[in-house]
């Protein structure tokens, strides 16, 4: 399971919706923890699926499509295999689990038709991992959610030293990321309150083994490891008294090996020496 998956004893604010899948006797609830949804946020996303009486079991392990949409593009997904799998689900029954998300900043305030909320359209379904039409089954829950742009106080992360420039590959694993170099630092708004740090990033196992990577908050290390696959997510509550008294605050991210392409990977000419790859920092 990708993410981290936390419970939650908030308030929820739920969508549900009646439509039918290719599997019989199969209905979805979705859920937020938030009341109100904002862009540039990271949240648990829910699903309660409910098989009822008349659920005709199967043999394959379905996987869940889902999709946000912006208008025509799809702005991001969260394609998973539900943690029970289909083949074992049994009728009358509830399968609930949560799932972290990062919802991306896609509100445009500058925009003409901008009335104060941006709206991006949620569609779920179930497929066969043996469906090769090229068609998605018809959706199992469909919703339009209405997202206000962050707050103007959310801190600003700003990269500093020791950053390649951005790269973006939708069809990788992290689609969008920039290297790090053996250590790069962001420059951060002080929000002189806790808040929620969320890093995603890589490392090339191909290249190095038991790379260990160090986070540091101004001159504390805040953690170090070693990822256990090519690719990691970590989430941290960060005091307010770590942060210091000035108006910004540094974050370092370090690491005790680097590589340079050309001198590893045949045929590159890339003479950049790579830390860490850095999908996103979250920081609110």
């Amino acid at each position: 399971m990708v993410g981290l998956f936390l419970a939650t004893q908030m308030a929820f604010v739920s969508f549900s919706c009646k439509t039918e899948t290719g599997i019989t006797g199969v209905e979805l609830e979705v859920s937020f923890p938030e009341a109100t949804l904002s862009d540039d946020l990271i949240t648990d996303i829910q699903y309660r699926w409910k098989t009822k009486k008349g659920f005709v079991e199967v043999k394959e392990d379905y996987y869940a499509y889902v999709h946000f949409w912006h208008r025509y593009n799809l702005l991001f997904y969260d394609n998973h295999s539900p943690e029970i799998p289909t083949s074992k689900w049994e009728p009358g029954k509830e399968y609930t689990y949560s799932r972290r998300i990062y919802i991306p900043a896609f509100i445009d305030k500058s925009d003409p038709e901008f009335r104060g909320e941006g709206t991006l359209r949620l569609s779920i379904g179930l497929n066969s991992p043996y469906n090769r039409s090229g068609k998605l089954p018809k959706p199992l829950f469909g919703k339009k959610l209405k997202f206000l742009p962050a707050p103007a106080d959310t801190p600003k992360i700003s990269y500093e030293d020791g950053w390649y420039d951005l790269e973006i590959s939708p069809e990788t694993a992290l689609k969008r990321w920039r290297w790090a170099a053996k250590e790069a630092r962001c420059k951060i708004d002080n929000p002189r309150q806790d808040a929620l740090l969320f890093i995603k990033g890589g490392v090339n196992l191909g290249v190095l083994n038991n790379q260990k990577v160090i986070f540091r908050i101004n001159d504390s290390i805040l953690d170090e490891f070693i990822p256990k696959g090519s690719q990691f997510e970590k989430s941290y509550r960060i005091k307010k008294d770590m942060l210091g008294e000035a108006d910004k605050f540094y974050l370092a991210i370090s690491t005790d090996k680097t590589f340079i392409p050309k001198q590893v990977i045949l045929g590159s000419e890339d003479e950049r020496e790579l830390g860490v790859q850095i999908s996103f920092i979250y920081f609110r």
